[in-house]
């Protein structure tokens, strides 16, 4: 029996900011869904000798949340959603790695507003290449998962009749990450 391992090189690897994203989706009015994506965030991929010995860690800044508009980006950032001026980041620790077919889950704790809950997130592998500029071996990953809003005490509620409510509880969480080795 082999033991399944990331197709990458072990070490520490840390997320390159420009070609990556951290994005939300959300559920708005029943109708359409809003996407927010956060500017400010970092991560390190430990990988190990198996899947066992990998990690994941992420810190992503709340304040720095964009939705394409400034009164909705402003609310998201108040205690009534997140309440970035008491605790201004949302945080991501693994507790496991596991091969699922050709991609990989990732289960860990996210918190959020002070509150930790496990999730899970999907990983696809996207591959690895040489970055022209400074010969660096960069390797891209593509992850969703979902929490509730409500899971992580964002109760905020807006019912709008017929069973709906202006935000949905259900947030898709999609990364696009790119690493290089950390160094």
């Amino acid at each position: 029996m082999t033991t399944a391992t990331l197709p990458v090189a072990a070490g520490t690897w840390t997320i390159d900011p420009a070609p990556s994203s951290v994005e939300i989706v959300v559920r708005h009015m029943g109708l359409s869904k809003v996407r927010g994506r956060f500017g400010s965030f970092t991560a390190a991929l430990v990988v190990g000798d198996d899947l066992a010995a990998c990690s994941l860690s992420a810190e992503v800044e709340l304040a720095s949340v964009s939705t394409n508009n400034d009164d909705r980006d402003q609310h998201l950032r108040s205690t009534d959603f997140c309440d970035v001026e008491t605790i201004p980041k949302m945080t991501f620790s693994s507790t496991a790695v596991r091969a699922d077919g050709d991609d990989y889950v990732v289960t860990g704790e996210l918190t959020i507003n002070g509150v930790t809950r496990e999730v899970e997130l999907a990983v696809e592998f996207n591959g690895t290449e040489t970055f022209p500029f400074d010969q660096s071996v960069h390797a891209g990953f593509s992850a969703s998962g979902a929490i509730s809003r409500k899971d992580f005490g964002i109760e905020f509620e807006v019912p709008l009749g017929a069973d709906k409510v202006m935000i949905g509880d259900k947030v898709t969480i999609e990364l696009e990450a790119q690493f290089a080795p950390a160094g």
